[in-house]
């Protein structure tokens, strides 16, 4: 990497990689994971951000031909996460790669419209409508916030009637976890509380965010009620403890009028780098 491109936060990013994160995240490890998501053949696969390090354009092909083994921009949803807009050219790198895989259905030409404008994007896939909202944003040194900003939140409202009207299972997809409770200061969504508000209004029926490197469940209130918002571990995470496991979210949704989501957590176990079952639970 050149040193003209280290001048700004990528400068710190950097020295933490090398002083931490490099020694706690394996490709061998995610080339595991990915491996075992295409055993299962899943419907379609939702990746909630944080795709590459420090959001230099050259780490975002490489990103690329990990996602492309996972399908195409019509099998796989992409979500930026903070570390993909690192700093202010990091999402137009990324969107000159990725933009396939984060436009709406019906969008043939997205790099023809600005990315701002394309968020949130609308998949429908069988009867499950796939929701995703960007709130990657450069930030200052040592902060990893995000923001949905008002019109996306606007859009996103009007999204949320439009396929509730259609009775099909909304998902709304971000990095960052959207609540205001239990988050550390500096790496929370600035404007949960709008984002809260819009979902107990308008209602959905799952959300699913990345950012904590962690598997968890919370709950928004909703019109009618509570929608679980889970988060998922990182998938590139080297196997060390209990709560550091390179795992991803298998997840079976049964329509019906008592509509479930079976999530099956798959990662690596502690004693192996064999990819095996660590958890069940239904939402």
């Amino acid at each position: 990497m050149p040193f003209r491109a280290l001048a700004n936060k990528r400068l710190t990013g950097v020295l933490n990689w090398h002083r931490a994160r490099a020694t706690i995240h394996s490709m061998a490890v995610l080339e595991a994971i990915i491996a075992d998501i295409r055993r299962h053949k899943p419907d379609h696969v939702a990746l909630t951000g944080d795709l590459v390090n420090v959001g230099y354009p050259p780490e975002f092909p490489v990103a690329a031909r990990m996602v492309e083994t996972l399908g195409s921009g019509t099998d796989v949803s992409v979500i930026p996460g903070n570390h993909d807009a690192y700093v202010r050219g990091s999402l137009p790198a990324m969107d000159e790669v990725f933009a396939p895989f984060m436009c709406s259905d019906g969008d043939e030409s997205p790099r023809k419209k600005p990315l701002e404008e394309r968020f949130p994007y609308l998949r429908v896939r069988q009867n499950v409508a796939f929701i995703g909202v960007n709130t990657g944003v450069p930030t200052m040194p040592f902060f990893a916030t995000g923001t949905m900003g008002q019109k996306q939140g606007e859009k996103l409202a009007r999204l949320l009637d439009e396929t509730g009207r259609q009775h099909l299972f909304r998902v709304v997809m971000l990095h960052h976890p959207p609540v205001t409770r239990g988050v550390k200061f500096g790496r929370g969504l600035t404007d949960a509380r709008r984002f809260e508000q819009v979902l107990h209004k308008h209602g959905a029926e799952l959300v699913l965010h990345g950012h904590n490197h962690s598997f968890s469940v919370q709950r928004i209130a909703g019109p009618r009620a509570q929608i679980p918002v889970v988060g998922v571990g990182s998938a590139s995470a080297v196997p060390g403890t209990v709560q550091h496991l390179a795992e991803y979210n298998l997840m079976r949704i049964v329509p019906g009028s008592e509509q479930a989501v079976h999530v099956e957590r798959r990662g690596i176990a502690l004693d192996s780098r064999i990819v095996s079952r660590v958890g069940l639970l239904t939402l």
